[in-house]
């Protein structure tokens, strides 16, 4: 008797833990939207292949999974049924598109279906998973690639030419000369210049960052300074400035070990360029291409023309 009372608790909690199942919510709802379709789809006559649009479960479980990544729930009955909808909408426009001829002479469709040429020849590329061996030995040819470069810690001082005009760089020079042998934390060191409208101190910075920040020739210079002491005046795109540079860690190149994710990438990177550049020039050979010539003119045929077929007159061959 107690068996027979604790089954049905036992059987609904089954079921609850089952509902709360990502699962079984999406075999429910395609099962409903087939069932749809069936309902639909029953007493019409077979129709040509060319207006049957028919959708795959695969195609069906991308939707899910498409809406589930942006919404981050499953959709409902009727929020598959829609986009079920609008994908049969963007087949049947497609199909019409095309049985109009719409898609001829379209920059967008050729630059799209040449953009997918190139994407199918880096696939072949990317299709073959390197060694660690070739990876290493590609690393050694191509180690600058992956060269750190040096980082510096430094403190500045501003002398803005927009307060100060023509003086800026002669006072930024007495100001050098007052603070020499001064630490960097002097107190005196605020008092001598303008606020800057950015950071007074930048941390570990690279001189390609410094030379976006303030320009190339005031990143060039600042690596050439030694730590410790204050320097300038060096002249920004702001105005001009002196200069503690606190730490240097200099540039190096990562052991493979460090980075041979990044290697991966890299020589991936490059496979795929090569790939591609081999199989255009495949495609490029099986075709001549004639260019206007100069008004006027009657350019003959070259030899790649001859085999190919002759250019007309006046077409200049590439």
């Amino acid at each position: 008797m107690a068996l027979s009372r604790t089954a049905p608790t036992f059987l609904a909690s089954i079921m609850r833990r089952l509902l709360h199942e990502p699962l079984v919510h999406f075999l429910l709802i395609g099962a409903v939207l087939f069932g749809l379709y069936s309902v639909t789809q029953s007493g019409r006559p077979a129709t040509a292949s060319s207006k049957e649009i028919r959708l795959s479960l695969d195609e069906i479980a991308q939707l899910t999974l498409l809406y589930q990544s942006q919404w981050r729930r499953l959709p409902t009955p009727q929020e598959l049924e829609r986009m079920v909808e609008n994908k049969v909408q963007q087949e049947i426009l497609y199909r019409e598109a095309l049985a109009m001829g719409l898609d001829k002479d379209d920059e967008i469709v050729k630059r799209r279906m040449a953009q997918k040429m190139q994407f199918l020849a880096e696939d072949v590329a990317a299709a073959r998973e390197p060694t660690t061996a070739e990876l290493k030995s590609w690393f050694e040819k191509n180690s600058a690639k992956f060269a750190q470069p040096p980082r510096l810690s430094f403190r500045h001082l501003y002398f803005s030419t927009d307060r100060r005009g023509t003086r800026a760089r002669n006072d930024a020079e007495q100001a050098l000369a007052k603070l020499a042998g001064q630490p960097v934390d002097a107190k005196i060191a605020s008092s001598l210049a303008d606020p800057f409208m950015f950071q007074d101190y930048y941390r570990d910075r690279a001189p390609d960052y410094l030379g976006k920040e303030f320009g190339p020739q005031f990143a060039l210079a600042l690596v050439k300074l030694p730590p410790g002491a204050w320097h300038g005046p060096i002249e920004s795109g702001f105005g001009w400035h002196l200069v503690f540079v606190d730490t240097v860690i200099l540039g190096r190149v990562p052991a493979f070990e460090e980075i041979e994710a990044d290697v991966r990438t890299t020589w991936l990177g490059e496979q795929k360029a090569l790939a591609w550049e081999k199989s255009y020039k495949g495609m490029r050979a099986n075709y001549t291409v004639l260019l206007p010539g100069p008004p006027g003119s009657s350019a003959a045929p070259s030899s790649s023309q001859t085999a190919k077929g002759a250019a007309p007159s006046g077409a200049v061959s590439k």
